[in-house]
């Protein structure tokens, strides 16, 4: 088990917070590193929990940043969460951006942590390296199927996770890398670099808001409560991939939430309506093998979509959300 600090990279994005959070209730040292700032909201949770959490602000392509945030406490871990989420429209207007951050920057973080001696680096990846290869599979094996990215947010991810394992074998670095299913819970919000909201935050403003969500095709996907992807990674962290999800779909997610939430409506598009939920895939997809994990460190996610929707709204009926999330 990890004695020293962690460092968390993009500290203030979605699935940070969510380790942030995770690793102060357990009571330990967590040093945030982050060019945007810590959101009011998690700054004043997190002052009420056991742990001490250092927010940094500063660029993971800056050395000086990040040697500042491996020496400010006796960092023994890394969960390296800095990542530009990037859409289609940011694609084509910042290519290098996406690249700089979610390549030279994880590489960069890696080899400043070795040179302090860090002993473990854990990368947290993407379903999405898998891109059309996922199409309608059962399963995600990721011994049977074959990486596959399309977007560049997928192939900045699996070069990432080629390279990195490399780089910490010379570095003499642990390493593990975790391939995230689709993504929603607590914390999660349009940082600024986060284009692709999941549909649960996107019906879930809606049924905030009194107003009918209005979902396209039924696309089945692998889907993973925040709080259940913070506690793989620190297992990951503190053992010498990530979660399989629960098979599920923007219209079965507003089953449940319509259970949580009197009131609210949902519906299919008619034919020839835009829809105001975006499932992003485009197709079905299975969940994510977790036979690795589980053994190696006994994890298995815990969140129900019922269950799941009922946390995330007293979670986020206790204060604002922290920024608008979606149009309207």
């Amino acid at each position: 088990m990890t004695r020293g600090a962690y460092l968390i990279t993009g500290a203030a994005g979605f699935v940070a917070l969510n380790v942030v959070e995770h690793l102060l209730r357990a009571g330990h040292e967590v040093v945030g590193l982050d060019r945007i700032a810590v959101p009011e909201r998690a700054r004043r949770d997190f002052a009420t929990l056991p742990g001490r959490f250092t927010p940094i602000g500063g660029s993971i392509l800056s050395d000086a940043d990040l040697r500042r945030a491996l020496t400010v406490a006796p960092v023994e871990a890394v969960i390296h969460c800095a990542v530009i989420t990037a859409g289609s429209v940011r694609e084509k207007t910042d290519p290098e951006g996406i690249v700089a951050v979610n390549v030279q920057g994880a590489v960069a973080t890696l080899a400043a942590a070795a040179r302090r001696g860090v002993s473990r680096f854990i990368y947290p990846s993407s379903g999405a390296i898998y891109g059309v290869a996922a199409r309608d599979v059962p399963l995600i094996d990721e011994d049977a199927v074959a990486p596959s990215p399309v977007s560049l947010y997928g192939l900045t991810k699996r070069a990432a996770e080629t390279l990195l394992p490399r780089v910490a074998e010379t570095q003499g670095v642990g390493f593990a890398a975790a391939r995230l299913g689709s993504v929603y819970g607590p914390w999660e919000y349009a940082t600024g670099v986060r284009d692709t909201l999941s549909p649960m935050l996107q019906a879930l403003e809606y049924a905030r808001r009194g107003e009918v969500a209005v979902l396209g095709p039924a696309w089945r996907g692998d889907f993973i409560f925040s709080r259940d992807v913070a506690d793989g990674l620190v297992r990951l962290a503190d053992a010498p991939a990530l979660a399989r999800g629960r098979l599920g779909s923007a219209e079965t997610w507003c089953e449940a939430l319509a259970r949580v939430v009197p009131g609210f409506r949902w519906r299919r598009a008619a034919a020839g309506e835009a829809a105001n939920v975006d499932s992003h895939t485009g197709f079905h997809r299975g969940p994510m093998a977790i036979g690795k994990i589980a053994r190696d460190t006994g994890y298995v996610p815990r969140r129900e979509f019922e269950d799941a929707a009922a946390e995330w709204v007293r979670w986020s009926a206790s204060a604002h959300q922290i920024v608008a999330s979606v149009p309207g």
